[in-house]
């Protein structure tokens, strides 16, 4: 069933939280109304499962709801891949949505989706979740309220982007210090001297709404980073090239290649080389910034000594003032309504089965906690898929569920596709796109052998 996204569908005023709590010991918990949460409820409706979602904030959208204050979106925030390839299969954006869409019209798409789908009326919202944890062969979910439910298994679906990662220097700054996560308008930056740590994806955002209203731009930068540009050709690079399939490792070095055509050198324009090869983190989707780099418009410095009074210190001798440095970090993940030891954490993430299943637990799961070019959401939905089948076989004592069982307690697949991934946090749950589908897909098919095999019909659950 595909449905098209059209603007105007979601209700004005959401299911309130209050509404009953009903059957839960039968239903599965669905914590997180953005893009994941979202995703597998859709899932879910369609196989039959029964569930509820718990969402903090007044509506869905996560972190795309700019009015959530759990939000880490800012207000000139756009989609680093284009909607083609990062929205739902089943539920396509509009036409006259931009090809790389701003995140009010993200918002919109879910509040459609939600609608679309009959959501609304499955999620409790301003429902903050305080602790999840086992009882006997159920899960009981206990809310910021005090009150607590029984469910039959909990799916956590609440982003990886929310809790910042933020460094500390030795020193003092007597100027501002901020996070990515609290930056939303431009206006901050009037006539200040600005340095953005960090040239990520978000960080190189930033810099260039910072360079038309900053008297100075510097990004500090500990590594170098591979670019690519958004459009190739009047297109949307990221739907380029996929006629044929190539190698991981052959990719890499042909486009490589072919991104010296489209992008000017970086290391010229004051990148340090990159100490990793295309592909191994990911890429900076940002034409504009090394347009400004190239033009003057702002500087890039290596990593911080140290903060000194109304300056910074950098690692190469330099030193100079600024009135404002902003921390374009990262994130870390965060799921701090349940104890580690249940997610079976090891470092700097949940050390899964597909980054979704938890070898010692059969009614836990963990949805949207991997990232990959090109994955979007599709593919998280995709790992929703895989639970439904999981569950429904699972439910029939399927021999396909018991081996899968098995399979997930001893196994930590390769998703790597060959790729020598950083050895970084935010890496850590980073798999190759194609490798993983695959994955996926053989899953699925051998589910599809079981006798309790599942062809979602679209009947509602109640």
């Amino acid at each position: 069933m595909s449905t098209q996204s059209s603007a105007g569908l979601a209700p004005k005023s959401p299911r309130p939280a209050s509404s009953a709590y009903t059957r839960t010991s039968e239903k599965y918990a669905i914590i997180g109304a953005g893009p994941s949460g979202l995703g597998t409820a859709r899932c879910f409706k369609e196989y039959g499962i029964p569930f509820d979602m718990f969402e903090a904030h007044n509506d869905v959208g996560g972190l795309w709801n700019i009015e959530n204050p759990s939000s880490t979106v800012y207000e000139t925030a756009h989609l680093i891949s284009s909607k083609r390839m990062t929205e739902f299969e089943h539920f396509p954006m509009k036409d006259e949505v931009p090809d790389f869409p701003r995140h009010h019209d993200l918002c919109a798409y879910f509040k459609d989706y939600a609608t679309a789908f009959g959501l609304y009326e499955h999620t409790h919202f301003n429902t903050r979740i305080r602790k999840v944890e086992p009882l006997e062969d159920k899960w009981q979910i206990i809310l910021e309220n005090g009150d607590a439910h029984i469910y039959k298994g909990v799916v956590i679906a609440n982003g990886c982007l929310s809790h910042p990662n933020v460094p500390t220097f030795d020193g003092h700054f007597n100027g501002e210090i901020m996070h990515s996560c609290d930056y939303k308008h431009p206006e901050i930056f009037e006539g200040k001297r600005v340095l953005i740590v960090g040239a990520g994806n978000s960080g190189c955002d930033i810099a260039v709404d910072a360079v038309h209203r900053a008297s100075k731009v510097s990004m500090s930068v500990r590594r170098g980073y591979h670019f690519v540009p958004k459009y190739v050709f009047g297109k949307p690079a990221d739907t380029m090239g996929g006629a044929f399939k190539m190698p991981p490792k052959i990719k890499q070095k042909v486009d490589k290649f072919l991104l010296k055509f489209f992008i000017p050198d970086p290391q010229k324009l004051g990148f340090p080389e990159p100490d990793h090869k295309l592909y191994e983190s990911h890429p900076v989707v940002n034409n504009l910034v090394l347009h400004h780099l190239g033009h003057g418009d702002m500087d890039i410095k290596r990593d911080i000594d140290r903060l000194d009074g109304d300056g910074v210190c950098f690692k190469d001798g330099t030193r100079e003032e600024y009135d404002m440095v902003l921390l374009a970090t990262g994130y870390k993940l965060n799921y701090p309504f349940i104890d580690q030891e249940h997610l079976n954490w090891v470092g700097d993430a949940p050390k899964l089965y597909l980054n979704i299943f938890p070898p010692q637990y059969d009614n836990l799961f963990v949805i949207g906690m991997v990232e990959a070019t090109g994955l979007g959401w599709q593919g998280r939905y995709k790992q929703s898929e895989l639970v439904a089948q999981f569950l429904i076989n699972k439910e029939a004592e399927t021999t396909q569920a018991s081996k899968f069982s098995a399979e997930k307690r001893n196994v930590i697949p390769d998703t790597t596709g060959g790729l020598n991934y950083m050895k970084l946090a935010r890496m850590s749950y980073y798999v190759h796109k194609e490798t993983y589908l695959d994955m996926i897909a053989k899953h699925m098919k051998r589910f599809e052998k079981g006798a309790a095999s599942f062809a979602p019909t679209g009947t509602p659950a109640s």
